[in-house]
């Protein structure tokens, strides 16, 4: 009955993830009163009450994918399970709540390894005051898949969309970028060098920064605090998952503008400059594209500069301009580059 004659294919490649997620979704129709925000952002808004609203958002990792159990310490695991989704609650001005965890494992995975695993995933809802009230566990004949869902609440009409960026808005980062990325190019080459000497034994201590970014992430969930002390609401927000270019281009394609990025003005950890020299990388590429930074990406009102111009866990990167002038990079010679998503792509054919 729902044989397809048509014997064309398209390649999920050709389309990447968001390319994907936009094909897939473009038929379903909001019937619900209660649904204020539907796909396409860090997570959906639900109407609760007359003053609240609710998020809800889900992310899933899969083995092999997403994650290296060679050298992925499973406790680790949980623990970044758990903040990916929580980041994408931070990105909407919500405060989370709740998380279910659901995981697909195989038998090669004694009780111990679980309990590690889920070792990780009860730290982080301790650390961020969160409620495990749920989940769901099967078996798996490919490796472990964890799947985790997030819901938090937020004021009503304070919910902060990627749609609401004007033009001359500020673009902010908190933070600094490029470390999660180089933090799993030394992680790999160690993984690389074991492979040849078992008995070697890695020395990460130069990059334990670089590591701890791609191993235990952390939630800026001190940001939409920090914003409300100072005053200041975000016109548009998302969190950094998939590389700072691919987070600009999304807030520019929903917001119906443009953007110049300065590339003087990214803020990189001296780790970063100094590792990105030592595998001959260039740190902007590395800040453009390599997500798992998890770091919060907003604009603002130039009203507001004044109000965040001190402020140590900010850096203005760029402005927003005018839809037809594109996204650019403003490169440290002056050259107005188009700023084009390489980030990393799940959707990608394999080698």
């Amino acid at each position: 009955m729902f044989e397809n004659k048509d014997n064309s294919t398209t390649s999920i490649a050709s389309l990447g993830e968001f390319g994907l997620i936009d094909h897939l979704t473009k038929n379903f129709k909001i019937k619900q009163k209660s649904t204020v925000k539907g796909i396409g952002d860090d997570a959906a808004v639900i109407a609760c009450n007359s003053k609240n609203e609710i998020v809800v958002t889900t992310d899933l990792l899969l083995e092999g994918v997403h994650f290296d159990l060679s050298y992925v310490p499973l406790k680790h695991l949980g623990y970044k399970s758990v903040i990916v989704n929580l980041s994408d609650v931070y990105a909407m001005n919500a405060e989370p709540t709740q998380i279910t965890v659901s995981i697909a494992v195989s038998n090669r995975f004694p009780i111990e390894a679980l309990e590690e695993l889920y070792a990780g995933i009860t730290a982080a809802a301790k650390i961020y005051n969160v409620d495990v009230v749920g989940g769901d566990t099967t078996s798996s004949t490919t490796g472990l898949l964890i799947s985790v869902t997030a819901l938090g609440t937020v004021k009503k009409g304070e919910a902060v969309y990627r749609s609401g960026a004007k033009e001359n808005d500020l673009l902010v980062v908190s933070g600094d970028l490029g470390a999660a990325y180089l933090g799993l190019q030394v992680l790999e080459r160690e993984k690389e060098v074991f492979k040849v000497n078992p008995n070697s034994q890695p020395d990460l201590e130069p990059y334990t920064y670089l590591v701890e970014r791609q191993l235990k992430p952390e939630a800026r969930k001190d940001i939409p605090n920090l914003l409300k002390e100072l005053g200041v609401k975000p016109t548009a927000m998302i969190d950094i998952s998939d590389g700072l270019s691919s987070e600009i281009i999304h807030i520019c394609k929903h917001s119906k503008v443009g953007c110049n990025l300065f590339e003087d003005k990214i803020p990189l950890d001296p780790q970063v400059i100094t590792t990105c020299e030592e595998f001959n990388l260039d740190s902007t590429t590395i800040a453009l594209s390599g997500g798992e930074d998890y770091e919060l990406l907003f604009t603002i009102s130039t009203e507001d500069y004044p109000k965040i111009k001190a402020n140590p866990h900010l850096t203005v990167i760029g402005h927003m301009t005018h839809e037809n002038e594109g996204t650019h990079l403003i490169s440290r010679a002056g050259t107005k580059i188009p700023l084009i998503a390489r980030g990393w792509n799940p959707m990608k054919d394999s080698e």
